[in-house]
């Protein structure tokens, strides 16, 4: 087994400077710890959050002296919402983000409205286990892979039959946090916006080095209500991605295909006889896993080959080291969006050259649009825009389906 206290070390000492650094401006631990989960998580939050994790009343008179204090001090700002009864407060104050480290933080800028649904959504699923040491920053996670990399090089060493891993640690992709729980499990946190596996598929491929380095690990899938019934999609993805890992053989065969696809797309000139076989490869190797593998080939060269060349992952699985969790989030996010603007004023009279017509005396002036607008749309929320694309997914397989075109 591996020796986790190094590689926990750092984060658990940072998470508890953070803390510190915030509860010297005035707040109780309580307090502190919710709002460095707030920075460095999505920037934004409800009362009903805090409610939560301080296990106190929703609205009452501790909940709501806090979000009061915040604004009153300059912190935090109250954001209108589509509900006028709900209360949407972005943390922003340039002091508390330079407490924990994080001054330039992307969460101090003004919200999205197409934003908040989702960083309120990741900030429920953090707060499920709000004890972990979470790494959301490209720097701590690529230093804590480095860590957990040295240390399995080191074991590794003396047993010729171990899986040697890459000593190059490059920055791990996307922006999802990643979890560290006392006993050294790693918990890698996705959430699902959207009723399609591409992204997820790229969530998985970008992380199989952390996966095979840890000695445990657990991939959290957290759902939005629409978006449940979604989970067997992905767990055919795991089992695409993790559970079946390829042989060397195919590997050179991936390599061969891969170079030559993107001469092809060069326009360089091939052989006829390697232009047959390059159809060949677009068959058997057409398939999403490998059309997603290819684009992050062209990226990153044949190290992408490493984790789905390796049975580490496939093993940990199977001797329970590895696990899926679902988590459904059954709060509303739709009413939580935020107001992009104010009631439109009354308009304003045009000067005399803009006028319908020109002539002089005591005509009554006139606006360029005199008739009433229609309201500009409402940006929808994130589960609007789910509800919408599975509305437009089912038309398009129904429509595919009444034509005889199997997919």
């Amino acid at each position: 087994m591996i020796d986790q206290s190094t590689p926990l070390e750092a984060p658990a000492a940072a998470k508890d400077e953070r803390v510190r650094a915030i509860a010297d401006m005035g707040f109780t631990e309580r307090q502190a710890r919710f709002l460095v989960l707030v920075m460095r998580h999505a920037g934004v939050c409800v009362p009903r959050q805090y409610a939560a994790f301080a296990r106190i009343a929703n609205g009452g008179r501790k909940c709501n002296a806090f979000f009061t204090r915040l604004v009153r001090r300059g912190l935090a700002a109250q954001i209108p919402c589509v509900h006028n009864r709900a209360r949407l407060y972005h943390v922003h104050a340039r002091g508390l983000y330079a407490a924990i480290g994080e001054g330039s933080s992307r969460f101090r800028r003004p919200v999205p409205a197409g934003r908040t649904a989702e960083r309120l959504m990741l900030l429920d699923a953090v707060l499920t286990t709000p004890d972990l040491e979470w790494l959301t920053t490209a720097s701590e996670k690529r230093a804590y892979l480095a860590r957990l990399t040295a240390s399995t090089s080191t074991e590794s060493a003396s047993d010729p039959r171990g899986d040697q891993p890459s000593t190059a640690v490059r920055d791990l992709p996307g922006t999802m946090p990643i979890g560290i729980d006392g006993a050294g499990r790693v918990v890698l946190l996705y959430l699902a916006t959207e009723p399609w596996t591409d992204r997820f598929r790229t969530f998985l491929q970008g992380h199989s080095r952390l996966l095979r380095v840890a000695p445990t690990w657990t991939i959290r899938l957290a759902f939005p209500h629409p978006l449940e019934h979604f989970y067997s999609a992905c767990q055919a993805v795991i089992h695409d991605e993790l559970e079946s890992p390829l042989h060397p053989a195919t590997i050179g065969e991936l390599q061969w295909f891969f170079e030559h696809c993107r001469q092809s797309e060069a326009g360089e000139p091939l052989h006829q006889m390697t232009k047959g076989l390059l159809n060949v490869g677009y068959k058997v190797f057409g398939t999403p896993r490998f059309t997603e593998m290819y684009h992050r080939w062209r990226r990153y060269g044949d190290a992408v080959f490493e984790g789905v060349s390796s049975p580490a992952i496939a093993e940990a699985i199977e001797a329970g080291r590895g696990t899926v969790e679902c988590l459904v989030l059954t709060h509303a996010y739709r009413h939580l969006s935020p107001l992009v603007a104010e009631a439109p004023s009354t308009p304003a009279r045009v000067g005399e050259g803009l006028r319908r017509e020109p002539h002089p005396g005591k005509m009554r002036p006139h606006v360029l649009n005199p008739h009433p607008q229609p309201p500009p749309e409402e940006p929808l929320s994130i589960r609007e825009q789910c509800e919408r694309d599975w509305h437009r997914l089912n038309e398009f397989y129904k429509a595919q389906k009444a034509q005889g075109v199997t997919p």
